[in-house]
């Protein structure tokens, strides 16, 4: 009970002012990678017949939005370093290779396991997004 007395409220700013204070290069790859994520999750999740023209435009899209995440990673770095989860962005860069290559030459499965592998690569990011010392987390954490 005292803590509740001593304790100041928290009020984050609101999203509209954390998009303005957010650099270039952050707000660009938290677009893309928010864009990645909910593209993916659908595309996996359709029942319909996979390799249509909304699929295949869709694909395009999303592999567009990886390369610019993944690429646009590396101009945000911490004290001056990129970090480890730098690595995820080098292995999407690869996986995307691999899934234009796959796409090429008609192999499916390979198409499948490179796509299944960026998007797990996509999770774990976003599960590291959410941590409190990093801008999103901050402020989704701040709000409860």
């Amino acid at each position: 009970m005292l803590l509740e007395k001593l304790s100041v409220p928290i009020t984050p700013p609101p999203l509209s002012e954390l998009w303005r204070a957010m650099p270039p290069a952050i707000a660009c790859h938290a677009l893309t990678a928010g864009y990645s994520l909910l593209c993916g999750l659908w595309l996996l999740a359709r029942r319909r017949r996979r390799g249509d023209g909304l699929h295949r435009g869709l694909g395009v899209s999303w592999m567009a939005a990886m390369a610019v995440t993944a690429v646009g990673s590396f101009w945000i770095q911490s004290q001056g370093h990129l970090s480890w989860i730098h690595l995820l962005s080098l292995l999407t860069l690869i996986g995307l290779g691999q899934n234009l290559y796959a796409l090429r030459h008609g192999r499916r499965q390979m198409h499948y396991r490179a796509v299944r592998g960026m998007m797990i690569g996509l999770g774990v990011a976003f599960v590291f997004t959410l941590s409190p010392d990093r801008i999103l987390g901050h402020w989704l954490w701040a709000q409860w």
